[in-house]
């Protein structure tokens, strides 16, 4: 089967598809694999499409702007393990500036419909080792949450 803008995608026996590696310019040109959810039972397929497509044309200024609020969930974390003994969670970041070096982006989005259609992806970060951190893409163009990786999309 192919899904517009991934090309041939291979089944995963549970009703969601896998791209084959494709070099995704948000992330640097990293070849990702992309995973997408509930695409054979949607009515509105072009939905899907589309937000491939705009994720797909997305580069690294979108992440720059979603480091403010990158950096205020690290700032919300590290206030609630304040006081901890956990050496694990002594990180130190500055600023908005520097917080993506902090990140290690995912490599599997998955897209997925919830009203809209999203793109999430899941990261490590170094002060958060349990959970990460999610990013989520409405429709695959603004980042429209970010936490700690819950599997919700809004």
């Amino acid at each position: 089967m192919e899904i517009p803008g991934l090309g041939p995608v291979v089944d995963d026996g549970a009703g969601w598809y896998r791209s084959a590696p494709l070099p995704v310019p948000m992330l640097g040109g990293a070849p990702c694999e992309i995973i997408v959810e509930g695409y054979d039972e949607d009515q509105r397929k072009d939905d899907f499409h589309e937000a491939i497509r705009t994720f797909l044309a997305l580069d690294p200024s979108v992440l720059t702007a979603a480091a403010p609020s990158i950096f205020a969930y690290y700032r919300d974390f590290m206030s609630a393990v304040a006081g901890d003994d956990d050496t694990a969670w002594d990180v130190k970041i500055d600023g908005p500036g520097s917080v993506l070096d902090h990140v290690q982006l995912g490599r599997e989005p998955i897209v997925t419909r919830d009203q809209h259609v999203y793109v999430s992806l899941e990261c490590e970060c170094d002060w958060e080792p349990e959970h990460g951190l999610q990013l989520v893409f409405r429709d695959g163009r603004t980042v429209t949450k970010v936490g700690p990786y819950d599997g919700h999309l809004t």
